[in-house]
């Protein structure tokens, strides 16, 4: 049977230990690896592997000796409680010795579960675990985890409290980290907030999400739109020094004032602009764009705008001759002039 974003969540979270099979796929091996660690440790318990109900198999190794599988499936341990075999690396040329696991399974067996890279409609693999009538199989994609997805993730790592508010901010926060990352952060979140009664505030998870190259960036432009020109100079040597071309910033303020722009020019005023921008913006960072917006106003954006896309056009251009870096900034401190010249 093939289950579902919402079903496969749910099943990773309290598996049925009455399966045959589940088979895991998926282009991302992160995310493949952490739903599979996941279902695991709900399945099997934190103690799993030292008393041996777990047995691992490499799908090369399967290839060349089909009959381990059905023996692990059934080898009894010293230990009490649910057993399984795991599968790594498995693809099409196991869908044969997958199927005659599964069709001998019988109540009691370990559950047999297979990992795959990316998988075709058409794959055999799939077929055998999306027809069989006691096993099943989901694809692990590429988009970011859904509400449900991080409330498990917050479950997990015991972070209990948190608010509507904080939520979107913790969706956002998904949608900008690998999955890897992200689950780091919410751990690192839930130590943060260890005995603390207070609700988790989307402060907090700013102040406790990865720094980035793009945090920085974003320090910068901050500091372009609020006219703190003695800021700008040792952010840019500061953001050189890692690499960043002078391009890349001219097309992270062209984003971020576009954004400003929308926002200004949204019927519902700057505050609902800035929430409906896309990629979206939280935390102290949206109170803050907000403000911007407001302080800037319409004609001063556009003016804004005008001048970073004639930067752009001279940093492409084959006959400039002065350095990049040196165009970029000082389009950024007429761009803070130009804000503080409003009063």
């Amino acid at each position: 049977m093939k289950l579902n974003t919402r079903d496969a969540t749910a099943f990773f979270a309290k598996p049925d230990p009455g399966r045959a099979g589940i088979l895991i796929y998926g282009a991302d091996a992160m995310r493949v690896s952490l739903k599979r660690e996941d279902m695991l440790a709900n399945l099997l318990g934190p103690k799993a592997e030292e008393e041996m109900r777990l047995t691992r198999f490499m799908g090369g190794d399967l290839r060349r000796d089909g009959a381990g599988l059905q023996d692990a499936m059934r080898a009894m341990g010293f230990f009490p409680g649910q057993r399984a075999v795991l599968v790594e690396e498995a693809a099409d040329g196991l869908a044969d010795v997958m199927a005659s696991a599964l069709d001998d399974w019988q109540s009691g067996d370990a559950m047999v579960v297979v990992t795959a890279g990316s998988l075709a409609a058409r794959s055999k693999l799939r077929k055998v675990f999306e027809s069989h009538s006691n096993a099943l199989a989901t694809g692990i994609y590429d988009d970011p985890p859904g509400r449900a997805e991080i409330e498990a993730e917050c479950a997990r790592a015991g972070l209990r409290e948190v608010p509507r508010e904080a939520m979107a901010d913790l969706e956002a926060l998904g949608r900008s980290l690998d999955p890897g990352d992200f689950r780091q952060t919410i751990e690192k979140i839930s130590l943060y907030k260890l005995s603390d009664q207070i609700p988790l505030t989307s402060n907090e998870i700013a102040m406790l999400a990865p720094a980035t190259i793009e945090a920085e960036l974003d320090e910068l432009l901050h500091a372009v739109a609020e006219a703190q020109s003695d800021r700008i100079g040792p952010l840019m040597v500061r953001l050189g020094g890692q690499g960043v071309q002078p391009v890349t910033m001219c097309v992270m303020a062209s984003r971020h004032f576009r954004t400003l722009h929308s926002a200004t020019s949204d019927p519902g005023g700057a505050a609902a602009g800035i929430g409906r921008a896309k990629p979206p913006v939280f935390g102290p960072r949206r109170d803050r764009m907000t403000r911007q917006a407001q302080d800037w106003g319409l004609t001063r954006l556009e003016a804004a705008l005008s001048s970073i896309y004639q930067t752009d056009l001279a940093l492409r251009s084959a006959g400039q001759t002065a350095p990049q870096m040196a165009l970029v900034e000082r389009m950024f401190i007429r761009l803070a002039m130009l804000r503080g010249a409003r009063g």
